[in-house]
Order: structure tokens, then C-alpha cells, then sequence
């Protein structure tokens, strides 16, 4: 499994981004987005079953949609109100597979 995240970019505080991971073959179970702000480990940002079932960080929550179409191998991950504390590289993880990562930079 190869997983391509895109989407990244640099917004101001309140503006919206939406990252993409293209798997390379077909996943039926757990897809999640993690991420890595510098000096931190890196953590769930949110994750969603092969049933559509999505849990969120508590700090993203109301702010962040995760989604995903079983049909084009791809989760997406809605981000909008972001705020400079949701600057950090974005993963996409699956099947024991990590992508190459995506920087999210949220500045005035």
C-alpha cells in the first residue's frame, strides 16, 4: 500500500484547507490523519472506519470533517475556522503505512 496526501498550504487564522490521501489499493478498515507540530510527538487528528464510523481530537472537534470514498481509494479531511495551533505537518496512516506528509501553516 502507497498513501499520497495533498492538500496542504498556508492559510490565515479562520481560513480552510482540505487534505486528500490517494491509497494505492482498496482499504476497508481504519484510516486516520495524524500530525506532527514541531517539538511534539505526533498525534490523532482524526480517523474514520471502513464503516464510516469518524472519531476526532477533542481540540478539533466542530472544526475538522474526516470522510472518506471507498470507491476512489481516498480520505479527505475538511479543515476550516483553523487556528495557528493546527500548524503542523499532516500524515495519512493506514494499514501500517504512513504517507509522506503535507504542511498545514495557519499565520496572520
Amino acid at each position: 500500500v502507497q498513501l499520497v496526501e495533498s492538500g496542504g498550504g498556508s492559510v490565515q487564522p479562520g481560513g480552510s484547507l482540505r487534505l486528500s490521501c490517494a491509497s494505492s489499493e482498496s482499504i476497508w478498515f481504519f484510516m486516520g490523519w495524524y500530525r506532527q507540530a514541531p517539538g511534539k510527538q505526533r498525534e490523532l487528528v482524526a480517523g474514520i472506519t471502513g464503516g464510516g464510523s469518524a472519531n476526532y481530537a477533542d481540540s478539533v472537534k466542530g472544526r475538522f470533517t474526516v470522510s472518506r470514498d471507498n470507491a476512489k481509494n481516498t480520505m479527505y479531511l475538511q479543515m476550516n475556522n483553523l487556528k495557528p495551533e493546527d500548524t503542523a505537518v499532516y500524515y495519512c496512516y493506514a494499514a501500517n503505512v504512513w504517507g509522506q506528509g503535507t504542511q498545514v501553516t495557519v499565520s496572520s
